[in-house]
């Protein structure tokens, strides 16, 4: 699902307005599915980005980041996707405030992506907390959500190609979303 910034920002892109040179993109992956597979509230720290960048050199402007949690196999079933604990707060990965700030404030990404059907981690939402979602697009940023198979897709050296149809003023979409790379093994 694409969101683009009106779907929490007034007066933001709507799905109409991004072009078409913002739907083909470098493919940058961060992966925490490590941490997510010990912890399910795990989300990206500064020190993810430092060690992408340490094997791959720096993120690249005008690139969408997707965020590997190994989350994607628990769809459709809401049982396991939302992961709820007895006292019904839900314990799912997402993003964080600082990971976003310097995706897009100093590395000046064009959008992001997900595995969870939210931006903000289980608990956030659970809370009624959509704030990361509300900052992406209140940068001009757009996102996608509900991501699957990130994890046959290298961390660098890809390209995504996302698409959706473009009703005037729309506010978010279905979207497809294919990463095109070379195969690897």
């Amino acid at each position: 699902h694409v969101d683009p910034p009106v779907h929490f920002i007034d007066g933001g892109r709507s799905i109409d307005q991004l072009p078409v040179s913002e739907m083909l993109l470098p493919l940058v992956i961060l992966d925490i599915t490590d941490r997510v597979a010990a912890d399910p509230d795990a989300t990206p720290t500064l020190d993810d980005i430092s060690a992408w960048e340490a094997r791959n050199g720096r993120i690249p402007e005008k690139c969408f980041v997707a965020l590997r949690t190994g989350w994607w196999p628990r769809w459709p079933d809401p049982v396991t996707f939302q992961n709820r604990s007895a006292d019904g707060i839900s314990h799912a990965p997402g993003w964080s405030k600082p990971v976003l700030e310097e995706l897009l404030e100093r590395r000046g990404v064009t959008a992001i992506g997900h595995e969870g059907m939210d931006t903000d981690p289980g608990r956030a939402t659970s809370a009624g907390d959509a704030s990361l979602e509300y900052y992406v697009l209140s940068r001009d940023c757009w996102q996608i959500e509900l991501l699957a198979n990130l994890d046959k897709v290298p961390e660098a050296g890809a390209l995504i190609m996302a698409s959706w149809p473009k009703p005037k003023a729309g506010s978010g979409f279905p979207a497809r979303a294919v990463a095109i790379h070379e195969a690897t093994g």
